[in-house]
């Protein structure tokens, strides 16, 4: 199987890590992954916001580099949610490519079978699932089966967990207010779980929720739940 990694420009610009992580779980479950040099924005941002012909630059570019693939993987829900959901109806022939496209977890679990990665994270974690994984693309329990699986860690309930956390891309910079109430939930529920780290899909909710925190001094880590997937033994 052809698996290229989609790293996404989040992603890219602010948590290069993530990326690398994808890279070293696949890597240890035998499979080559391949990194096409030509990708770009996905375009979710100009098509959430109105701007549709202005992302389709970004649609076409995304089905030249990747329409060769077996599969192509994101660690993030909400441009997986953007390419499977959006891309058919902005350019019905990107519907294929975009039926190949998967988050982590998808690609993991559905695809290749695999739940237990070997990892190894000696932490205790709770999880947020975030809306684009939880609503649009129906994750579901799969990232939590696949963080069950891993060594060492203790997972604990997120109360209030399919609650959004206030992050919504543009949704925080029109409406602050309401953002910042949401965040103050969340990070409340964060906080009472005693969890060391927070993890989820999507890397732009992390650095809501994981800004919220730090403010509070709370000492909760925010985490892509790739990189505790990729981890193989102590935190550092």
């Amino acid at each position: 199987m052809r698996i290229a990694l989609f790293i996404t420009c989040v992603n890219d610009i602010a948590y290069p890590a993530t990326g690398i992580a994808v890279t070293r779980i696949l890597r240890r479950l035998g499979h080559t992954v391949d990194f096409p040099t030509g990708q770009t924005c996905c375009g979710q941002l100009h098509a959430n916001t109105g701007y549709r012909t202005e992302a389709m630059p970004m649609v076409h570019n995304y089905v030249d580099v990747f329409d060769t693939y077996d599969a192509i993987v994101a660690p993030s829900g909400s441009c997986t949610a953007m390419i499977r959901d959006q891309y058919p109806r902005l350019h019905p022939p990107a519907a294929s490519v975009a039926a190949r496209t998967y988050e982590l977890s998808e690609l993991l679990v559905d695809v290749l079978g695999v739940t237990d990665v070997g990892a190894e994270f000696a932490e205790t974690v709770t999880y947020h699932p975030t809306c684009h994984g939880l609503r649009m693309l129906r994750l579901g329990d799969r990232p939590l089966n696949l963080l069950r699986q891993v060594r060492g860690i203790r997972l604990v309930e997120l109360g209030d967990a399919e609650e959004c956390c206030g992050f919504g891309g543009t949704f925080a910079l029109k409406n602050p207010a309401v953002s910042g109430a949401m965040l103050a939930d969340k990070c409340a529920r964060v906080r009472e779980t005693g969890a060391r780290v927070l993890a989820a899909a999507d890397n732009s909710c992390l650095a809501h929720v994981g800004g919220g925190l730090d403010r509070h001094r709370s000492g909760v880590r925010a985490m892509h739940y790739a990189e505790i997937l990729a981890a193989t033994g102590a935190t550092s």
